[in-house]
């Protein structure tokens, strides 16, 4: 008998999970902390970061410390088509952290059921995961969606590879207005099913009819019919309640199929759970089964289950970060003409913090470049960021609207009678590194780039860099300089962003604050 009273609290939360999925049949699996570096090598797409400790072992052997645990259960296990194999496993894992670009050890527990997969074993799965979820709240959420369908959606606007990779970003972004650009030149009917089927969210009960509409009599009913099966019996399930459907759940399309999957627990601001069919990854590792599985990680549930972090698990407000300044000013009265009014906010003082009691909603002042940084990190649900730091800094956060203010555009200025010399690379002055740095990439050019925080337009005037990258307005300081636009990045102004966990559970007041912001727009 074990005296729980002695266990810490993640061993709590591992042997919880052993004992769900031990129930369920799934067979405990350990394996090496070690594996050969070349399955990492030949895979890199499929793991979160393409940064993996290696070293050599005393036989001269390239070995890392594993950062998946998937790609070794396959490697390891046996192509079995005609039998399906259930695996339990709690494994750490060895990966880069986002935040403090370090190497961190992560803690994961979660099942992988391989060979003869059908949609009975994919239920069975997906019930568990869902069981995963309510073991730490009743009211965590597990989203679901198709990835075989939203390949169908996206392969109908007959774009161009690279083309599709943006759409699958912006969908999974909710980013119907980045959507809409890229696919500007596609079947306007094409178009329209793929923004519905995005819009179309919440549980299977709810949606289900509408699917059934939207599909009808369209090339992708065959693919909606599996996912359908699944759907109503989710309906009839005892967890129907903690599935939502959500189509901007997006996995890679070179490794997933079928049903994929993220679940979230209220006072998390990210996924906690992460799952889906993942046939191809099989296919890829020449094996001919199937494959279904998820992962739970343990670690990211410790500090809200430990009392470290506030959560926001009951709070009634919508927190809203705005940019300091006048530009945070202007979206104020926007927010306020949509009904999320806070009068205290515009008063004369040097607080940071406010809220109203009528209308539950609390604004906090930032920086403008640290908004994005506290809506993914969950302090804010919602936040106003300019599109130049959702360019550089690639939050995980959804992009809900552009509020068409702050208008301006990134691009690439330089002297006026300036000349590229291909014979070596290019000097690049900017504050927006990244941005440089994936612009001269996707066209093949070499650049040296040149980190600078202030009067970018001196790099080239003083000979330190042969062009800069910045935010252009007006173009007066770059005519005063001599200098001129050479060529234009992207177009850049507010946009509403929200953390896609409090998206969730915050949907009706976020859907709410989109949806009158959006007749503010077309008022103005």
């Amino acid at each position: 008998m074990i005296n729980e009273e002695l266990l810490l609290f993640s061993e709590k939360i591992i042997l919880s999970l052993r004992s769900l999925y031990y129930a369920a049949g799934y067979e405990p699996y350990r394996m090496s902390k070690f594996e050969e570096y070349d399955l990492y090598a030949d895979h890199k797409r499929f793991l979160v970061s393409d940064n993996v400790i290696t070293f050599t072992d005393t036989n001269g052997k390239l070995m890392a410390l594993k950062p998946d645990v998937t790609l070794s259960i396959i490697k390891n296990s046996k192509d079995e088509p005609e039998k399906v194999r259930r695996l339990s496993y709690n494994e750490n894992v060895y990966r880069v952290s986002k935040g403090t670009n370090s190497y961190k050890e992560i803690m994961q527990a979660g099942i992988e059921c391989l060979g003869n997969v059908r949609e009975t074993e994919v239920f069975e799965v997906l019930s568990l995961a869902a069981e995963s979820l309510k073991l730490f709240s009743p009211e965590a959420i597990l989203s679901v969606s198709d990835l075989s369908i939203m390949n169908a959606l996206i392969g109908a606007l007959g774009l161009r590879m690279e083309e599709e990779k943006q759409i699958m970003k912006a969908v999974s972004e909710r980013n119907v207005h980045e959507l809409e650009e890229i696919a500007k030149d596609a079947p306007e009917s094409a178009v329209s099913l793929l923004k519905e089927v995005l819009s179309t969210e919440g549980s299977a009960e709810e949606v289900l009819g509408k699917l059934d509409v939207l599909f009808e009599n369209t090339p992708v009913w065959e693919e909606y019919a599996s996912f359908r099966r699944i759907l109503e019996k989710i309906v009839k399930s005892a967890f129907s309640g903690t599935v939502r459907v959500d189509f901007s759940v997006i996995n890679d399309v070179l490794y997933y199929n079928g049903l994929i999957f993220k679940g979230f627990v209220p006072g998390i601001p990210e996924d906690v759970l992460s799952g889906g069919q993942y046939d191809r990854l099989m296919a890829r590792m020449n094996r001919v089964s199937g494959a279904i599985g998820f992962a739970v990680y343990t670690d990211k549930l410790l500090p809200v289950s430990d009392g470290e972090s506030a959560g926001a698990a009951d709070d009634p407000y919508l927190n809203v970060a705005l940019p300091k300044g006048r530009l945070g000013e202007k979206v104020y009265r926007m927010f306020a003409a949509a009904g999320f009014e806070c009068p205290s906010i515009m008063e004369e003082n040097r607080k940071l913090i406010f809220e109203d009691e009528k209308t539950k909603v609390r604004y906090f002042w930032v920086k403008p470049s640290d908004v994005a940084i506290y809506v993914e990190r969950g302090a804010a649900d919602v936040g106003v960021a300019g599109k130049d730091i959702l360019l550089e800094y690639e939050p995980d956060v959804y992009e809900l609207l552009d509020l068409k203010t702050g208008i301006c555009r990134m691009a690439v200025a330089g002297p006026k009678d300036f000349a590229d010399d291909q014979n070596r690379a290019l000097r690049v002055a900017t504050k927006f590194q990244n941005v440089a740095l994936r612009y001269y990439q996707a066209i093949g050019r070499d650049i040296d780039v040149i980190r600078l925080n202030g009067s970018i337009e001196l790099a080239p005037i003083l000979n330190l860099s042969d062009v800069i990258v910045d935010i252009v307005e007006t173009g007066t300081t770059l005519r005063e300089n001599n200098l001129t636009v050479i060529e234009e990045i992207a177009p850049i102004s507010a946009r509403l962003i929200s953390n896609k966990a409090a998206y969730k559970f915050k949907y009706e007041r976020i859907t709410a604050l989109k949806e009158g912001l959006g007749a503010v727009l077309s008022e103005a």
